[in-house]
């Protein structure tokens, strides 16, 4: 049955008929326990969809459902018995029992018996849960008070206790500050920070390192990777030609944004509609890039008025997915079949997308669409305008030349010898000076003009500088940006979707299931992206917290992060979902100031602060026996979840402990190693990749060329960037370890971290010794170092007898090598740390 797993996961963890608890005890509340099974067995047919309703029957709404039918009744509150909707369920009679067995649906014995209970108790509606206001909610009593950290713990440990369940240890010292470490900047603690934390026994040591995390210029490199997902952003516009544009500059402002703590609102408003701001900045039409980061058609049989309404979906539905949680693209060809969101509405947002000044068609110079904006270097502006100067003097001294020459055209042609000359020149010569045409006389001066050397000179040098100039422009940075017609576009509902098949002219208008625009907000882009973080909508904030629980905890309070409607998987701690989406909007707990003068409400940073510093996060990542019987998915979190690192952690720190890692913030992409031949055959040898030389080998992963059609292959599990993606997969195949063994990054990273070791420390055992507590932020236990060495010693027997091979493998890279080391240590100690790069401690947030 679809989504079962999902419901019984939701009867898990709401205590219902699967805590053992008596159902005739228990208040059966509709959101909770019966809007998810009507949603996934009943809605289909019986839900907002007019075009698949059957039966003329809605029951997601009280009125429909309560309606007199003509003497019958589908629902009828405290009577299951004469409530059609529980008899059909009941039925026996195969042809009138529902859900039909063409629907492939059936309600389990429990679900029957909870919507039986309903009924019984007065079948009470609910609005959705994702569409009330948020409220804070009251933080609840618990009886382990020394536990909590802060009000986060609260929440946590209330439903812990309820389940008769106890938190985990905390972690070690070395364990949680990796952890936060990794968390908050991307990157493995260094040994100096290990010591310095181990060394400070002040109560407050751990929160002055997440305020130092907090502060560092890393800190905007590892949150940006989500966010690029969820923008997809790339540096090539997909399909096969895939062109390369340049959408760096959003990147780095993005960067920017939350290095500085702007406030999400202000985030919002600048990426959505930077460009209707007054007088908007250089920095806020960058920001627009946000939503220019799709997809570009540039092939050939491309229609481009086609390609232009795919954009805007693509924008509408990227909208929706990161700022509303709802499944908007549902609606692009008929009513949403289980939220309330009709076609009419999904095409009034769509009006707010599309004015903007495009045509579909693709610029071949640069690969990139109009709206852009140049961005040239100040050199670059400096030189233009040092060229604009010389083409002015030089047209001024040809304007001057021409003139004087003119001033001699009498006198030229009483000594011209007709027999000799062009015959339009001849037949202008031979009109009256005073009746000539504008066409004779523009014959006869331009031939007299082009007998000038001095003239022929200046124009010469003004084409020159004229096509220097020219050089110079295209030689600017473009990137694509936001810009409205200044006549908007009529919008209208489009059959089926289809991309010239013309329906209902609408305006720009919201949802009626959401709140209005605010009072006084322009019924455009800018009133959108305000509206979407106006403290009265009650999904943003609510979403956006539940994306950022994801980052830390690897799945969202709501499993289904890009999904908050009817289908969504119900929260785990919806009061703790409340309270943070009030905290994050309005903070009742002093929050981490921005540095800049913006307000203090919508704080990323205080939202990040709060769940590093709780009591929950801090929590050891051990699976006892009785945690996994209970709580398998640690949907509870009674204790931290283990998870591997992302493949840009991974490689990152591989560059770290092996001290190649270059830390250069932004700028143009980079392309590192690569498998031979990737992009050559995808694209029948018509995209070929060019690897980078010296530093930009060593650049974080975050600064990889990322080409749409076919991502950087060290980057598994990672979305293709080809939509709007807020949940990414998480796999586990040998594709992965073949990677972290054999790529070139980690091969030579192993290989370099060998040579800095060999020279740091005298023996085998001192060198792997330190190399684990590098590796793993901890000194490793005997036996650990047993292993490591007989290791060490099988392969170096092997490579003293291979030398060839040890030299091959220290070959691995371009980093210079160090001659003066022995190659068969070198090859063995490195082969051993390649190991340790792919340890499972090394390779998992723990």
């Amino acid at each position: 049955m679809v989504r079962m797993l999902g419901l019984a996961m939701m009867f898990a963890f709401w205590p219902t008929f699967a805590q053992g608890q008596s159902a005739a005890k228990k208040a059966v509340t509709f959101n909770r326990d019966i809007r998810p099974i009507l949603s996934d067995n009943c809605f289909l047919c019986h839900g907002p969809a007019k075009t698949t309703r059957k039966g003329d029957l809605r029951i997601d709404l009280e009125a429909d459902a309560l309606e007199d039918r003509g003497g019958y009744f589908a629902i009828v509150p405290g009577k299951p018995e004469q409530s059609h909707l529980y008899q059909r369920l009941i039925e026996k009679e195969p042809a009138k029992k529902m859900p039909p067995k063409s629907s492939h649906k059936k309600l389990t014995t429990v679900q029957i018996e909870l919507i039986r209970q309903w009924i019984e108790q007065g079948a009470k509606y609910e609005k959705h849960w994702a569409f009330l206001p948020v409220a804070r909610s009251t933080l609840p009593e618990v009886k382990n008070k020394a536990w909590v950290k802060n009000p986060l713990d609260r929440f946590l440990l209330a439903r812990l206790e309820e389940e008769k369940m106890a938190p985990s240890a905390q972690a070690s010292r070395e364990s949680l500050l990796r952890r936060v470490t990794f968390d908050l900047t991307g990157l493995p603690p260094t040994l100096a920070e290990i010591d310095a934390f181990l060394k400070d026994t002040s109560p407050d040591a751990y929160e002055k390192v997440v305020d130092r995390l907090l502060a560092s210029p890393r800190y905007g490199e590892r949150m940006v990777l989500e966010w690029l997902d969820a923008a997809r952003y790339s540096d090539s516009n997909g399909y096969q030609t895939d062109g390369t544009r340049a959408m760096w500059p959003w990147r780095d402002w993005v960067i920017k944004a939350l290095n500085d703590n702007m406030p999400f609102d202000q985030f919002t408003v600048e990426q959505l509609a930077g460009d209707l701001l007054p007088s908007p900045t250089v920095e806020q039409k960058i920001a627009t890039g946000f939503h220019r980061n799709h997809m570009l058609n540039g092939e050939g049989g491309r229609i481009a008025e086609e390609s232009r309404v795919e954009y805007v979906w693509d924008r509408v539905e990227t909208t929706g997915t990161v700022w509303l949680g709802l499944t908007t693209n549902c609606s692009r060809c008929h009513d949403h079949k289980y939220d309330p969101l009709t076609q009419k509405e999904y095409y009034q947002l769509y009006a707010y997308f599309n004015s903007i000044n495009e045509t579909g068609g693709v610029d071949r110079r640069n690969s990139t669409a109009a709206p852009t904006i140049d961005l040239p270097t100040p050199e670059q502006t400096k030189k233009i305008d040092e060229q604009g100067k010389k083409i002015a003097a030089l047209e001024g001294s040809l304007k001057k030349s021409t003139a004087d020459l003119l001033a001699k055209l009498p006198e030229w042609e009483k000594g011209l010898k007709l027999d000799k000359l062009p015959m339009p020149v001849v037949e202008a010569l031979k009109s009256d000076a005073a009746k000539r045409n504008a066409a004779q006389k523009k014959t006869l001066n331009d031939y007299y003009l082009g007998q000038s050397a001095e003239r022929k000179k200046l124009t010469g040098e003004v084409d020159a500088a004229k096509k220097a100039l020219t050089g110079l422009k295209n030689s600017v940075l473009i990137t694509m940006v936001m810009e409205e017609k200044i006549k908007p576009r009529d919008t209208f509902i489009l059959d089926r979707g289809i991309y010239n098949k013309y329906g209902t002219k609408v305006g720009a208008a919201l949802p009626v299931v959401l709140p209005a625009m605010p009072k006084g907000e322009p019924n455009n882009r800018l009133g959108l992206a305000r509206w979407l973080v106006d403290r009265d909508n009650p999904l943003t904030a609510r979403v956006t917290v539940n994306r950022i629980w994801q980052s830390f905890f690897g799945i969202g309070i709501v499993k289904t992060t890009e999904d908050f409607g009817a289908q969504a998987e119900p929260p785990s701690h919806p009061q703790l979902l409340d309270w943070l989406a009030a905290e994050f909007m309005d903070p009742s707990v002093t929050p981490i100031p921005p540095t800049k003068g913006w307000g203090k409400g919508w704080n990323v940073k205080h939202i990040h602060r709060l769940i590093v510093t709780s009591a929950a996060y801090r929590q050891s990542s051990k699976v006892t026996p009785a945690l996994l019987e209970k709580d398998p998915d640690n949907r509870l979190l009674g204790r931290f979840p283990r998870l591997r690192h992302s493949p840009f952690t991974l490689r990152d720190q591989a560059l770290q402990v092996a001290g190649l890692l270059v830390d250069k913030p932004g700028g143009p992409p980079v392309r590192p190693y690569q498998p031979p031949g990737l992009w050559e055959d995808f694209s029948f040898n018509q995209i070929r990749y060019t690897q980078d030389h010296g530093e930009s080998l060593y650049r974080r992963s975050l600064y990889t060329f990322w080409r749409r059609s076919i991502s950087p292959p060290n980057m598994f599990d990672t979305p293709s960037r080809q939509v709007c993606t807020v949940r990414a997969s998480r796999t586990n195949t040998p594709l992965h370890a073949l990677i972290l063994l054999n790529d070139v990054s980690f091969v030579e990273a192993a290989r370099v971290w060998a040579e800095k070791l060999m020279r740091e420390k005298p023996t085998p055992r001192e060198q792997l010794a330190l190399a684990f507590r590098q590796a793993t932020s901890r000194p490793a236990r005997a036996a650990e170092l047993d292993v490591l060495t007989g290791a060490y010693e099988r392969t170096l027997s092997k490579y003293q007898t291979d030398r060839p091979a040890a030299s091959k493998l220290v070959g691995t890279g371009e980093w210079p090598q160090a001659k003066e080391l022995d190659v068969a240590q070198q090859a063995a100690l490195m082969a051993v740390l390649n190991m340790l790069l792919n340890l499972d401690e090394v390779v998992t947030k723990e």
